[in-house]
């Protein structure tokens, strides 16, 4: 058996590596338009499995990706990105949350306050020392160091 046969009777293993890997590449991105591509190539998988052509294969895969494209895409966009706009992630998702002082900010100093189990260097909106054990809420950031208030129970 020559290498392009065996290619061509294995092409669906081919066509799950794409799969897995849009699958992946979708990780990073997160919009749902690459995922279109994995449906695609899962289902062409599938036509290469139970033996269909290149061009069979070619063809379930422009088409379920297109269908994707149209129908999954806006239904995961619609019901997974509510409030896109509003959506805010990474560091900025820290604002006005609470956490507690770990090391006592120091006055015009740094210090370090803890917030869901991470600790995050810490500036106080004041100039004056926040002593450790204090509760405070974060009202800024600036790059990784975050400004905090003192939260008054």
């Amino acid at each position: 058996m020559s290498m392009i046969e065996y290619i061509s009777q294995h092409l669906w293993q081919m066509w799950a590596v794409i799969a897995v890997l849009c699958l992946i590449m979708e990780l990073t991105a997160g919009d749902f338009f690459i995922i279109c591509f994995s449906i695609g190539a899962v289902f062409a998988a599938a036509c290469a499995a139970l033996g269909g052509n290149i061009y069979w294969q070619l063809a379930v895969f422009a088409a379920l990706t297109m269908v994707s494209l149209f129908l999954v895409r806006p239904f995961a966009l619609h019901y997974l990105h509510r409030n896109d706009e509003e959506r805010v992630s990474n560091a900025d998702a820290l604002i006005g949350r609470k956490g507690r002082v770990v090391e006592a900010i120091e006055k015009g100093g740094f210090g370090r306050v803890a917030i869901d189990g991470d600790v995050w260097k810490a500036v106080a909106n004041v100039d004056e020392m926040i002593p450790k054990g204090t509760f405070v809420r974060v009202i800024g950031r600036e790059s990784i160091i975050i400004t905090v208030e003192i939260i008054n129970n």
